[in-house]
């Protein structure tokens, strides 16, 4: 039996995330056959958006050899020690909006979400110009992207329950939703 319960670790997230104002829409649970390798998706906005135009996708990734390592550093402690540091699992939470206008100022946003995510929460702005055809107009896809890194230690102890970044994740989410009203002149 695992030492640690990941899948039980993710049905705790989305309960937590649903206390924190965000609301789920699907998930889905991958394990690679020949590596065993897992993934572990979620899909989720704040509750007030249901109808978009933003949607925010978790992804957790749990490595075999990370799970192993860390059983095996657990059965060499006593009842009473401190589980090992460590063993990290990394997270992703995912922002995707429709289209935005090639004249979005990519710094200033990254400033804006920088000044929500701190230091504790990074978050990374990038875009992607796409060219249907030679003679349409092309299209700007902005990608917001926050990365974690999850102790495999602190999952075991139930301290990584996230609240601070489900706040993080709601502000970042209603900051893009009304940034992107503006960039599409819905307001």
């Amino acid at each position: 039996m695992a030492v640690v319960d990941i899948a039980g670790y993710v049905s705790q997230l989305k309960d937590h995330a649903v206390e924190h104002g965000l609301h789920i829409h699907d998930e889905r649970h991958y394990v690679e056959t020949y590596s065993l390798r897992q993934t572990f998706e979620v899909d989720l906005h704040p509750e007030d958006s249901c109808n978009g135009p933003l949607d925010l996708h978790l992804t957790l990734e749990v490595n075999p050899r990370v799970m192993l390592g860390f059983e095996d550093a657990m059965e060499g402690l006593g009842d009473e020690a401190d589980p090992p540091s460590g063993f990290i699992l990394p997270m992703n939470f995912n922002w995707s909006l429709p289209p935005v206008p090639e004249r979005t100022d990519l710094l200033r946003l990254m400033v804006d979400l920088s000044a929500i995510g701190g230091v504790d929460f990074p978050i990374e702005v990038s875009a992607v110009d796409s060219y249907p055809s030679v003679a349409e107009v092309p299209s700007r896809k902005l990608g917001v992207v926050g990365r974690l890194s999850i102790g495999l230690d602190k999952i075991f102890l139930g301290e990584e329950l996230l609240c601070s970044v489900f706040d993080k994740c709601t502000e970042i989410s209603t900051f893009l939703i009304e940034k992107s009203s503006e960039w599409l002149g819905t307001r």
